[in-house]
């Protein structure tokens, strides 16, 4: 909330006929070049998923403490002239790596994949002229106008509404949908964080229309901010940090038992190359090469079990934190359900009808006892066609608007 504060105070206090000024536009939109020169400036309005460099995320397979103590026993054993081990310790770490690449980067297409469906198109006023755009094409100071059934697709500071409602459930978890206007806020307003002027990224318009102009995009908005925070955050899992701990307890284990026995089989006369190969054999002997291979194909086939469930983790260990999750403690309406209330019944005439379908699928039907009415619907046609005159939705394509 007090990022919000900071980012919007100006620009939620000035009068409304001084918002325009203030984002270098006018109420007949931008024209054409200083749209290409924006856009140049802002980038498209779209949250990008960073995706490091295939190298780069290849290395970061071997980023593990156990891991480097198998490769310094593999660059022991090569010194020494034991190529069997060396060849099979490699083998084990670059499976192990191999698996994990592949892994993460099926998670982060499949992230990608996900992104392709947040297209949308925008009415805007551009030169005086009312067109739809794509909203990836969205600059700050466009001139935009929603309403009811459309997400804004970008942050908004309201310039005209009427009765606007909408729904921040997917910034604010609260239910609720909150009425927008355009009136400037007061000190008061912006300490208990109340933005009434401004349409966040990503909302849902519930009712009646506005217009307003756009004041961030793509990465700068709300939403891209969150994204973009998530995106930084590295957490280590119990697991981990367990595999840490024991590589930490084994490795210096082993370089203390190969120093004394180094150091007794010296004091005792025995040559420094035999010496060294037994003290060398003694430090290998401990090392579980195996273990990061099973951890890893374990933790994919975890990861291949929650995906068929269509639970996408991005990162191999977070499976483990997901897979000891006892208890989900989910706050209101938008959380775990996907928020789109759904008709299941309908009584006209005297008569119960059961209503197949969930959400916005169009695909579903209609029942008396079991059985689909298909013709004569009587009572039921009149309900559904009071229904149907008496709001303005739509749907388009399996979206609401």
């Amino acid at each position: 909330m007090i990022m919000l504060m900071t980012r919007w105070k100006n620009i939620s206090e000035i009068r409304t006929e001084e918002v325009p000024d203030e984002l270098e536009t006018s109420v007949n939109g931008l024209k054409e070049a200083e749209i290409r020169k924006r856009l140049n400036i802002h980038g498209p309005n779209e949250i990008l998923f960073k995706r490091p460099m295939a190298l780069l995320r290849f290395l970061k397979q071997f980023q593990s403490l156990l891991v480097y103590v198998l490769l310094m026993v593999a660059i022991f054993t090569a010194v020494i002239g034991e190529w069997i081990d060396t060849v099979v310790i490699a083998r084990v770490v670059i499976l192990n790596s191999t698996v994990g690449f592949i892994q993460e980067r099926k998670a982060s297409e499949a992230i990608e994949a996900l992104q392709k469906f947040t297209g949308s198109e925008s009415a805007v006023i551009r030169d005086g002229e009312k067109i739809r755009i794509p909203s990836r094409l969205l600059v700050p100071g466009d001139i935009i106008i929603t309403g009811g059934g459309e997400r804004s697709p970008a942050d908004i500071r309201i310039l005209e509404s009427k009765n606007l409602l909408v729904d921040e459930s997917a910034l604010t978890e609260e239910s609720v949908p909150v009425e927008k206007d355009s009136d400037p806020l007061t000190d008061e307003d912006i300490e208990r964080g109340e933005f009434r002027n401004i349409l966040f990224s990503g909302t849902l318009i519930m009712k009646e229309r506005g217009m307003g102009a756009v004041i961030s995009t793509g990465p700068e908005t709300e939403p891209g901010r969150i994204a973009e925070t998530v995106q930084k955050v590295e957490v280590k899992t119990p697991l981990l940090k367990k595999i840490d701990e024991f590589s930490r307890t084994i490795t210096i284990t082993v370089i203390i038992l190969a120093t004394l026995n180094f150091t007794a089989a010296l004091i005792f006369g025995y040559e420094t190359v035999f010496s060294f190969l037994t003290s060398t054999s003694l430090a290998v002997a401990p090392i579980p090469e195996g273990l990061p291979a099973v951890l890893t194909v374990t933790l994919a086939l975890a990861v291949r079990a929650m995906a068929e469930r269509n639970a996408i983790v991005r990162n191999l260990p977070s499976v483990e934190t997901r897979g000891s999750v006892t208890v989900i403690c989910s706050d209101k309406t938008g959380t775990l359900t996907r928020n789109e209330m759904t008709v299941k019944c309908i009584y006209a005439g005297g008569v119960f009808y059961e209503v197949e379908g969930t959400g916005y699928d169009q695909e579903g039907k209609i029942k008396r006892k079991g059985v689909e009415i298909t013709e004569n619907p009587g009572p039921l046609e009149d309900i559904l066609t009071c229904a149907l005159n008496f709001n303005n939705a739509s749907v388009e394509g399996g979206a609401s608007r």
